[in-house]
C-alpha cells in the first residue's frame, strides 16, 4: 500500500540517539510508501523542522541526552507552524500516571511503551497519516475553491459590465420594427433568464463539487460551461448585429468549411445523438461576415437536426458554386451578375409548399410546440442575415422527404 500526495511520499520524523531504534522504526513500517527522515537527538529533530514542516507525524524517543523528548515537544509546540503535527512519544518507562500526564502536557497526541507491538504501531501511524492526508486535500481544495471564487467574482463583474451594456441601448432597440422588438425581447429577456440560472448553478457545481466528478463527469460539465458561454456569447452577438448599421459590418474572405467546423463543434452532442451525416462541397472562399455566417449554418443545421425523421439517418448536403445569375434560372438574379449559391438540403419531415415563404416569418410555426420546442426565429434570422448580405434565400419542401434551402449571394 502506497501512501503519498500529489508532491510526493508522506514524511514521517523518527527521532532517537540510538542508531538502532531508528533502524527498528523504519523495518516495521517498510514497504507502505512513507519517506523518513532520521533525527539522532531533540536539537538535530528541531533543526529539521526548522528546514521542513510538512511532516505528517513525529515518533519521538523520551530518554534522550541534553534534551530529552518531553522538552523537544514543548519547544516544537510553540511553533505556530508545527503545533498540529502529532507526536507520539516511545518509551520503556511511562509506567506511572504522572509520567504519561507529562507526556500529554508536552504535547505528544498518543505513546507507546517499549518493546512495541509492531502491528498497533503500524495502526497508529496508518491514522495519523490518513488524517494528514485528508487534511493535506482538504487544504488543496479550500485554496481551489478561493481561486474558483475570484475568477467567478471577476466575471461576475465582466457580466455586470455587459448587463449594463445591454440596459443602455434598450431605449434604441424599442423604436425598431415589431419584428426586431420581438426578437430583441427574446435575446434580453426569454433566453438570458433560464441562461443566468443555469450560469449560477453551474458556478455552485464549479465551486463545491467539481474536484469529486469523474473524469468523464468533469468533461460533460466542461461541455455545458462551454455551451453556457456560447450561448451568452450568441446572445451578445445577435443584439450587437440588430443595433449595428450595414456601413459598420466587416465583410471578410471566408473559407465556408472553416464556418462549418465551427458550427458542428457547437452542435457536437446533436450530431451525434442523430447520427447525422454531413456531406459538402464547397467552391471558393466568399465574403461574408463570420460571425453572422455561423449563426446562419448554426440555425439551417439545428433546424434539420429538429425537423429529422425519427426512424431514418438525417443526411445532409450543402453545396457552394460561384456563377453567373443566368446560369441559375431565378428570376430576381440579374443575369450579368455573379453570384454565390448555396444549397443547404436535408431527407426531413418536409412540410407542404404553401409554406415555403411561411417558415421565415418570426414566430411562424408549422407544427404545435408540444411536438417540436424552439422559439420560432431561427430561420427569420437566417433570412435577416442573408438580407444583410444584399442576397436572399427560398426554401421548398415535399412531405416525409425533406427541405431544400437556397442562398444566393452577390459577388
Amino acid at each position: 500500500m502506497k501512501n503519498s500526495t500529489a508532491d510526493g511520499p508522506i514524511k514521517i520524523l523518527i527521532v532517537d540517539d540510538k542508531k538502532e531504534n531508528l533502524l527498528s522504526l523504519q523495518v516495521v513500517l517498510a514497504d507502505r510508501g512513507y519517506k523518513f527522515v532520521e533525527a539522532s537527538s531533540g536539537k538535530d529533530a528541531l533543526r529539521i523542522l526548522l528546514k521542513n514542516q510538512d511532516f505528517a507525524i513525529i515518533l519521538m524517543d523520551v530518554q534522550m541526552p541534553l534534551m530529552d523528548g518531553f522538552e523537544t515537544a514543548e519547544l516544537i509546540r510553540q511553533s505556530e507552524k508545527l503545533k498540529h503535527v502529532p507526536i507520539i512519544f516511545l518509551t520503556a518507562n511511562m509506567d506511572t500516571t504522572e509520567y504519561i500526564f507529562k507526556g500529554y502536557q508536552s504535547g505528544a497526541v498518543d505513546y507507546m511503551i517499549k518493546p512495541l507491538s509492531p502491528e498497533i504501531l503500524q495502526a497508529k501511524v496508518m491514522v495519523f497519516t490518513e488524517l494528514f492526508k485528508k487534511n493535506l486535500e482538504l487544504r488543496v481544495k479550500e485554496e481551489e475553491a478561493t481561486r474558483l471564487n475570484e475568477i467567478i467574482l471577476k466575471a461576475n463583474k465582466t457580466l455586470a459590465a455587459q448587463y449594463a451594456a445591454i440596459e443602455k441601448h434598450a431605449a434604441e432597440l424599442k423604436n425598431k420594427n415589431m419584428e426586431l422588438d420581438a426578437f430583441t425581447y427574446i435575446s434580453s429577456h426569454d433566453l438570458q433568464e433560464p441562461l443566468r440560472k443555469i450560469q449560477t448553478f453551474a458556478n455552485v457545481i464549479l465551486t463545491n463539487e467539481y474536484p469529486n466528478l469523474s473524469p468523464d463527469g468533469k468533461l460533460k460539465f466542461d461541455r455545458i460551461l462551454y455551451s453556457t458561454t456560447r450561448m451568452r456569447e450568441l446572445i451578445n452577438s445577435l443584439l450587437t448585429f440588430s443595433r449595428t448599421n450595414i456601413i459598420d459590418r466587416k465583410f471578410e474572405s471566408t473559407d465556408l468549411n472553416i464556418i462549418l467546423a465551427d458550427v458542428k463543434e457547437a452542435l457536437r452532442e446533436n450530431i451525434q445523438e442523430k447520427k447525422v451525416v454531413i456531406e459538402t462541397d464547397f467552391n471558393g472562399k466568399i465574403d461574408v461576415i463570420p460571425f453572422q455566417f455561423v449563426q446562419l449554418m448554426e440555425n439551417l443545421l439545428s433546424n434539420a437536426i429538429k425537423f429529422a425523421k425519427k426512424d431514418t439517418p438525417l443526411q445532409i448536403t450543402i453545396k457552394s458554386t460561384i456563377t453567373d445569375g443566368a446560369a441559375l434560372e431565378n428570376e430576381k438574379l440579374s443575369p450579368h451578375e455573379k453570384y454565390c449559391h448555396i444549397t443547404f438540403e436535408d431527407n426531413g419531415i418536409g412540410f407542404e409548399s404553401q409554406h415555403n415563404e411561411k417558415i421565415f416569418g418570426v414566430f411562424q410555426r408549422l407544427h404545435g410546440r408540444d411536438i417540436y420546442e424552439g422559439t420560432g426565429i431561427g430561420l427569420a434570422i437566417v433570412k435577416k442575415i442573408v438580407e444583410n448580405h444584399n442576397g436572399f434565400i427560398t426554401a421548398s419542401g415535399v412531405p416525409m422527404e425533406g427541405v431544400k434551402f437556397n442562398i444566393y449571394l452577390p459577388i
